[in-house]
């Protein structure tokens, strides 16, 4: 817990965020846009640096976090309770993927657990704009297969990504 601190503490949030540039943020948020336009589920993508120091002294986990964000980004919202929360931790190099009731109850956390993994794989390369992509490539295949669009499909999240 203290080297976590630490690193938290010692981390500026701009050194943490500069793996994701504006060009990668906005080629993020036009993937899952146009994701979006393939099935009806709401991805939400959330970038975080250092964690604020109540979290750290509480000893949250990342996905802790990640649960937290899925309500307070309004994931938990969507109408037919399938939005994803891609939830990016840059400190503690974790990646969280949270689904909604109606995703979760059709896919396996194992699913978005590899899906994580491999996007760290690629974080730990310094391929971050690639390892976002390509996870928004694997959850827009498991959404099409699980909510087919149906062309009335609003726009229930933002698609830009959060920078925390």
């Amino acid at each position: 817990m203290l080297i976590r601190l630490l690193k938290h503490l010692t981390s500026p949030g701009w050194w943490a965020r500069r793996a994701f540039r504006a060009a990668d943020l906005t080629a993020i948020g036009n993937a899952v846009k146009a994701s979006e336009a393939l099935h009806r589920g709401e991805i939400r993508i959330a970038i975080e640096g250092p964690l604020p120091i109540g979290w750290l002294l509480g000893n949250q986990s990342c996905r802790d976090r990640a649960a937290m964000l899925f309500d307070a980004l309004g994931v938990a919202a969507t109408q037919e309770a399938n939005g994803i929360l891609v939830y990016v931790q840059l400190v503690d190099r974790r990646v969280d993927i949270l689904a909604d009731r109606g995703i979760a109850a059709l896919v396996e956390q194992s699913v978005w657990d590899s899906v994580c993994r491999e996007m760290e794989a690629s974080f730990a390369a310094g391929h971050f704009r690639a390892g976002m992509c390509h996870a928004i490539e694997r959850i827009t295949a498991l959404l099409a297969r699980h909510f087919p669009g149906t062309g009335n499909n609003p726009n229930e999240l933002d698609d830009a990504p959060t920078l925390l």
